[in-house]
């Protein structure tokens, strides 16, 4: 397989960041970054145009490290709160899962709505009544630690019994 170097115009997931010169197969590079105007050939003439792209690339990384500084600083004074249906004997039916805190979020306030699902570090679902904290990595160098608070929700006998049928069953 014969390959190119190509130098990058914006950023490519997996591959680079703009005034990358990289190396990709040539039929990736003629057939998708060329065409689509996310790169061109790394030719002399192409290579001394490399400064104003990076110049183009770190006023975008700074923005953006200063946009999730700005985006962490709000959510570590976030506080969410959510209920989780308890039977007798306090065992809860469902659990707290990253979708339910994203979808929260996005509910919350429309600067989060950034934030995608991936970017929340939840181990394993919640499933206890208690305050946690979450982790959310909104950049490589910028970290937020969401409060949550879930409290037990009463549920009357004969709900129980629809609640555990309609809970999730779990795949050993």
């Amino acid at each position: 397989m014969s390959q190119m170097n190509v130098i990058l115009k914006e950023k490519v997931e997996n591959l680079g960041a703009e005034a990358d010169v990289v190396k990709v197969k040539r039929g990736f590079a003629l057939n998708y970054l060329i065409p689509t105007n996310r790169a061109y050939e790394a030719t002399k003439g192409n290579l001394r145009h490399i400064e104003a792209l990076t110049k183009a690339r770190a006023e975008r990384e700074a923005n953006e490290l200063e946009a999730a500084t700005k985006l962490a600083s709000r959510l570590n004074k976030q506080r969410l709160k959510f209920e989780l249906a308890t039977g007798q004997g306090g065992k809860a039916f469902g659990s707290v899962t990253t979708k339910d805190i994203h979808d929260s979020l996005h509910e919350t306030d429309r600067q989060f709505r950034d934030i995608e699902r991936r970017q929340i570090e939840l181990k394993k679902p919640i499933k206890n009544t208690g305050e946690f904290e979450v982790g959310i990595k909104l950049h490589p160098d910028v970290s937020a630690v969401l409060k949550l608070k879930v409290s037990a929700k009463e549920i009357a006998p004969e709900q129980e019994e629809t609640a555990e049928e309609e809970a999730p069953q779990e795949n050993p």
